[in-house]
């Protein structure tokens, strides 16, 4: 099954209720006028696209279907495919792991299925032959390595883990060593998903990036921002403190197969301007899915 199979089952509460009232609009479709554009607007900002992105994005539509003098709905809904594609183009969607080993830092606050990415994302490695090491670096949360360790099994990856309370960077030290040691491919790193304000946050992840710079000089490196799609626009204002304190490369998106509101992706990359590189569409490992900008709008506009 391909990506755009597999968004089409992924967003199927979307799909009864912003793609259905979308296909509507355009199905119904008797002329480009003031109305029109206006239930267009309203049903994208209901779909959690946001305020300003929704209106950007019509009124895009307007000046291309006046620019190019389109009548036809669908032709319409092909010039909003391509507007929705264009706010999704914020950057490379693929993973850059050209090194051997590259880095996958992965945070993001308890709750929004972290330690879960990380175990679908080696998962998917291991299943594509690579040699994975986890690295248990959120040593605040109680049972975090443990539930990671779990994971490692079920994944066939290696593991780094010391007692809770430890230091993360020095965690992240020897998860380096113990990948130099055994030829890792991948180093994936958890790290805490909450710490007791904003500065802690900050000096905890510089610490662990100038690990990585020493011990691992030059190397691929993602730092992946876990969000869960069925908080909506709530989460962004997380998002935004994270992208703040620490230099966010990409966002996994989890649960989306959980929200009505499959246009949360557009409201991520437009507020953000950081791309989505994963998606979360059900609880099986395949069901972590690379982001594809242009079949996601197809899935859901149609």
């Amino acid at each position: 099954m391909g990506f755009f199979d597999r968004i089409i089952e992924g967003l199927a509460r979307t799909k009864k209720n912003v793609s259905a009232q979308l296909g509507g609009i355009f199905a119904s479709f008797t002329g480009a006028n003031d109305e029109f554009f206006d239930e267009l607007e309203e049903t994208l900002i209901l779909a959690d696209v946001g305020a300003d992105a929704s209106a950007r994005a019509v009124g895009r539509l307007r000046e291309i279907t006046r620019e190019r003098g389109l009548r036809d709905g669908g032709e319409i809904r092909d010039a909003l495919a391509d507007i929705l594609t264009e706010l999704l183009d914020v950057g490379g969607a693929a993973l850059r792991l050209g090194t051997k080993p590259s880095v996958i830092l992965v945070t993001g606050v308890n709750g929004v299925g972290k330690t879960t990415t990380i175990g679908k994302l080696a998962a998917n490695f291991t299943g594509e032959g690579k040699k994975v090491l986890l690295c248990a670096g959120d040593t605040f949360r109680a049972a975090a390595a443990e539930q990671l360790t779990i994971w490692a099994e079920r994944a066939g990856a290696d593991i780094v883990r010391r007692e809770e309370g430890s230091d993360p960077a020095s965690v992240v030290y020897d998860a380096i060593a113990a990948a130099k040691a055994r030829g890792a491919d991948i180093i994936i790193c958890d790290t805490a998903g909450r710490l007791h304000n904003k500065s802690n946050l900050m000096n905890e992840l510089g610490k662990i990036s100038r690990v990585i710079d020493r011990g691992l000089p030059g190397c691929d490196r993602e730092t992946l921002l876990v969000l869960d799609a069925t908080t909506g626009q709530n989460g962004l204002t997380q998002a935004k403190q994270f992208k703040e304190y620490a230099g966010i490369s990409g966002i996994a998106l989890t649960k989306l197969d959980g929200t009505a509101k499959g246009g949360i992706v557009v409201a991520i990359t437009d507020q953000l301007k950081i791309p989505v590189k994963l998606i979360g569409i059900g609880e099986k490992t395949e069901d972590l899915l690379e982001f594809d900008g242009r079949g996601f709008v197809e899935a859901l506009l149609r």
